[in-house]
């Protein structure tokens, strides 16, 4: 969809709002005295110039019709006499300066934008020229009078100077004399004083201020009488028009004032015709010909703006928006006539001029039409900068444009509203300062919302529909006229709902109840809770921290936690999963928490630990999070313990909210804050997993999840089977204690974490059922006792000592099956004798396991030399090779011998040696990291050779020396081995 033409490029401002010229209320102020006297400004004074921006309403249509018709002399469908009673600023005095320029120019204003549908109106064919005198109430002053010094007569009455302005001396003259003595002319008089011969048109604008001023004098009784008398005989005349604009602001009379008020009003509705200068929907166009420039052909033979193809296409994208949200706008706006209602306010967004109709019109100090155009000039002029500076391409002028950040627009909007305290709410929540809530929210938000400004223009919009608080009957900004204010093609409705919820957050002066929201000058809980973090201390923030870290950790139950350790003493060295909480201070941004980690989990108090695997650390990424929100709910608390009886009920409604949302909000930050684990890894040195993006809806509690992500990424199981035991066998090992067993899980990176150690006797129990395993005790002389194999064993009846043990199935039916001989050794099974040389050899008896057994009666036999049954062995006198024959029943060994003489001793023969075995032999460092390693892939194979012998030595020159020794030696004593350890200085 191609972008919308700026309204700017396709509206033009006048020129003074195009220079951007400074502009207040007396900009759009007639002053009638100042027209008679060609004095006015030239959009005043220039009668054509006048009627180009003057949209003429139905009312002021008829006004004017009904004045040329009865100067023109017809009395039929006419009043003499009318009274302007329209709010204060209502387009009063413009009507009145409306009448003047069309009587004293007469002819001459025939060809005027909007003449020839006055003269329709009238049923004439031209204006008639006639006398006109005017009559300001504010600028007559009675007790210097005017003239006397200027060749002309000083007149001090109201009577003398309407006189003097129609007919010069003559008509003075004739109420001379009344001047004189300050007294009212009667009907006789006035009608003398009236022009026969021309039509007469008297202009009366502001008549309070002089009848205020002049009250004591008794002259206001008197122009009382004067204006009744006059009133009287323009209605028994054809061709004379009284009209009357009385009041001064009513805001400002005192009781006096508005008994006269009362008083001269009720005359002029006897006797005149009251006027409204405009209805409902008129004021845009009296607006929008004000404050624009239009061609000619742009404007209809009505007198309502035309608008181009531009425009209409704003207008038409504008419409479809609110067609496709008429759900979710107010239900008074004509949704199905939506385009319409865009069009009949171009360049305005329809919210802008219907806001005040519908919220400002009640306000005491509002002017109605002078108000709305001064403030709507400024607008205009500063939107009209903005955009060709390119700060802003908006398609509409919308309520949310409104330029608040002006000093000037600014302080004309609290004119209006009476109340100028009204500034910081304005400053503080919205715009005019760098850190202006809406200002800063609208920094930090998502492109689509930053660059539509939505903040400001969501806050404005509040601002105005509002009243700014100011309204006596307390009218607010509903969602659905937010939504309709900021509504553009492009807006995403939803953004309205998360920009306010941002607004009600964060500003101090914005109250909000069921979605109805409001600006004032009383701070909300917001302001009130700023102050009170201000004043919330660190160490009550650090200790509600710790507190509700404990509270989100705590629900867990079945694994051991420690909070906020300091010393390696302060976590138990235990076989089991130990959740480790790290305080808050000590987080991942911390160079230093890794290596303190690794520290506390290879240490324990001034030893060694055992279950270095059993650690697992929940670690915080940051503390900044938590001690926001821990300083939130202080404050909150506090409001509530200390300042919950100067709150009014919407401020304890929202109170109450706030403090569950700040419980929930801390609960999330903790969930938030503490997304890291870190654990011994396999390979021995400390692993750290991020767990992502967390929140308490995912899980029952923390540590539970954190036990979750441990068995997905296989750090821990919740069980395994016995398969496991057997693969996992330390080859030096034919028992295996179930202690042993059970904390090989905790201690050694190799293994996985078992949730619940617990759990192993069930693995155990499983194994020896299925004939995988067997569970044994050991009597004094090493027998299996008990023995349980191949048969059924409860959990509970598994035992974690180091006098119980699982052995091997295979290792197991040694023990089941009665030994029987199956091999027969003899020693030794290699010899070397001299010819005619005795040796003698040795038979052992081994069973189906390679255990030894009694052997009964053997055989022997020798294929050459002679062989007692004892095992003697007598070599022949050839030297050559024998084979020996050992048997019993069905079994047989044999050995080997080698038959030569001995060249190099020729002494007589002693026992002859078996040959000497190959022996292996290394020497070197190992590193002691690698200790376990060099044991499985080197030494553990030759684990049940008798001839292995390993010598240890090692060299350690550790802190705590002493406490060290003891232990090495009382290590060293468990082990069965020589405790004599040697120690130097060097």
């Amino acid at each position: 969809m191609a972008a919308l033409k700026p309204w700017y490029k396709v509206a033009i401002p006048r020129e003074d709002l195009r220079e951007g010229k400074p502009l207040d209320a007396a900009e759009f102020a007639v002053h009638l005295d100042q027209v008679r006297e060609g004095q006015a400004k030239e959009d005043y004074q220039n009668p054509q110039r006048f009627f180009a921006r003057t949209f003429l309403t139905k009312n002021l249509t008829e006004i004017a019709g009904e004045v040329i018709r009865r100067l023109s002399g017809i009395q039929t469908e006419t009043s003499a006499v009318f009274n302007m009673s329209t709010q204060f600023g209502g387009g009063k005095t413009h009507a009145l300066t409306l009448m003047y320029h069309l009587a004293s120019h007469g002819p001459e204003a025939n060809g005027w934008m909007g003449v020839g549908k006055l003269l329709a109106r009238a049923g004439v064919s031209s204006v008639p020229k006639a006398k006109v005198a005017t009559f300001v109430g504010t600028e007559f002053d009675s007790t210097t009078g005017r003239g006397g010094d200027d060749g002309t007569p000083r007149r001090r009455t109201p009577w003398g100077e309407i006189a003097w302005q129609l007919g010069g001396a003559e008509s003075f003259a004739l109420v001379e004399e009344h001047e004189k003595q300050g007294v009212a002319p009667g009907g006789d008089v006035i009608r003398k004083m009236l022009s026969k011969d021309q039509p007469c048109l008297i202009l009366m604008d502001e008549l309070m201020n002089y009848v205020c001023r002049y009250r004591k004098s008794g002259l206001s009784d008197q122009f009382y009488t004067f204006l009744h008398n006059l009133s009287e005989t323009a209605r028994n005349m054809n061709n004379v028009v009284l009209a009357v604009s009385i009041p001064a602001s009513e805001m400002e009379m005192t009781a006096q004032d508005l008994n006269d008020f009362a008083r001269f009003k009720k005359l002029l509705d006897r006797l005149g015709k009251p006027v409204v200068m405009s209805s409902e929907g008129e004021g845009a166009e009296i607006i929008r010909r004000r404050l624009f420039e239009w061609e000619a052909d742009a404007v209809s033979a009505e007198g309502r703006i035309l608008l181009d193809k531009e425009a209409e296409k704003t207008c038409r994208e504008y419409a479809a928006w609110v067609l496709a949200h008429r759900n979710h706008v107010p239900q008074w706006f004509p949704v199905d006539h939506a385009r319409e209602a865009f069009a009949a306010t171009y360049p305005f967004h329809p919210m802008v001029l219907s806001v005040f109709e519908r919220k400002w019109q009640s306000l005491p100090r509002f002017q109605q039409t002078r108000g709305i155009l001064r403030l709507l000039a400024q607008w205009v002029s500063h939107a009209y900068q903005d955009g060709f500076r390119g700060a802003h391409r908006d398609a509409l002028i919308g309520l949310g444009t409104a330029p608040l950040s002006d000093s000037l627009f600014r302080r004309a909007v609290l004119e209006q509203l009476g109340e100028d305290k009204l500034e910081t709410a304005i400053t503080t929540d919205i715009c005019g300062k760098k850190d202006s809530f809406a200002i800063q929210l609208d920094r930090q938000a998502v492109d689509t919302i930053r660059k539509a400004r939505l903040h400001q223009k969501v806050a404005t919009s509040i601002f105005f529909e509002s009243s700014g608080g100011q309204a006596s009957d307390k009218k607010d900004a509903t969602l659905p006229e937010i939504r309709l204010a900021v509504a553009e093609p492009s807006l995403d409705i939803g953004n309205v709902e998360t920009v306010l919820e941002a607004l009600t957050s964060s500003c101090y002066y914005l109250t909000v109840e069921k979605n109805r929201y409001r600006y004032s000058l009383t701070p909300n809980l917001n302001k009130i809770l700023s102050d009170r973090r201000a004043s919330v201390d660190d160490a009550r923030i650090d200790r509600r921290i710790k507190d509700e870290v404990r509270k989100v950790f705590s629900k867990q139950v079945g694994v051991e936690r420690i909070y906020f350790p300091e010393k390696s003493s302060e976590i138990p060295d235990i076989p089991a999963i130990t959740l480790v909480v790290m305080s808050p201070e000590r987080t991942m941004q911390d160079h230093d928490t890794l290596e303190f980690l690794d520290k506390m989990t290879r240490e324990h108090g001034s030893s060694g630990r055992t279950f270095k695997s059993a650690l697992v650390w929940s670690v915080p990424e940051g503390s900044a999070e938590l001690c926001e929100q821990a300083r939130t709910m202080l404050a909150l608390e506090d409001i509530e313990d200390e300042e919950v009886k100067s709150l009014d009920e919407a401020q304890k409604s929202q109170l109450s909210r706030n403090l569950q949302s700040a419980k929930r909000d801390m609960t999330e930050a903790v969930w938030r804050t503490y997304k890291y684990i870190a654990l011994l890894g396999r390979e021995n040195q400390i692993e750290t997993v991020d767990l992502g993006l967390l929140h308490s809806s995912a899980s029952t509690s923390m540590a539970d999840y954190i036990l979750h992500r441990l068995i997905e990424l296989g750090y821990a199981e919740k069980s395994i089977g016995a398969g496991f035991l057997v693969r996992k066998w330390p080859p030096a090992f034919v028992e295996w204690s179930t202690k042993s067993v059970r904390d090989a899980f905790y201690a050694s990176p190799k293994f996985p974490r078992l949730l619940n150690p617990e759990q192993l006797k069930q693995t155990i129990a499983r194994g020896v059922s299925d004939g995988q395993l067997a569970y044994v005790g050991k009597d004094k002389s090493g027998k299996y006792d008990p023995f349980f194999f191949e048969s059924d064993l409860e959990p509970d009846d598994i035992e974690f000592s180091d006098e119980m043990y699982i052995v091997r199935a295979e290792d197991a039916k040694k023990h089941i099956e009665p030994p029987r001989l199956k091999y027969l050794k003899v020693t030794p099974e290699h010899a070397v004798v001299e010819p005619g040389k005795e040796i003698h050899f040795v038979v052992q008896g081994l069973d189906q396991f390679g255990q030894r057994i009694a052997v009964e009666a053997v055989k022997w036999h020798a294929e050459h030399g002679s062989i007692s049954q004892d095992g003697t062995y007598k070599a022949g006198d050839v030297e050559g090779a024998d084979v020996i024959t050992v048997r019993s029943g069905e079994v047989t060994g044999t050995a080997n011998i080698t038959i030569r003489k001995n060249e190099v001793r020729e002494s007589e023969p002693g026992p002859v040696e078996a040959a000497p075995k190959s022996r292996i032999v290394w020497h070197g460092q190992v590193p002691h990291l690698k200790l376990m390693n060099f044991y499985t892939k080197v030494l553990a194979r030759f684990a049940r050779e008798p001839s292995l012998k390993v010598e240890v030595q090692f060299e350690v020159s550790p802190e705590n020396f002493e406490e060290h020794l003891k232990e090495i030696r009382r290590a060293l004593k468990d082990l069965g081995l020589n405790d004599n350890v040697q120690t130097s200085d060097k």
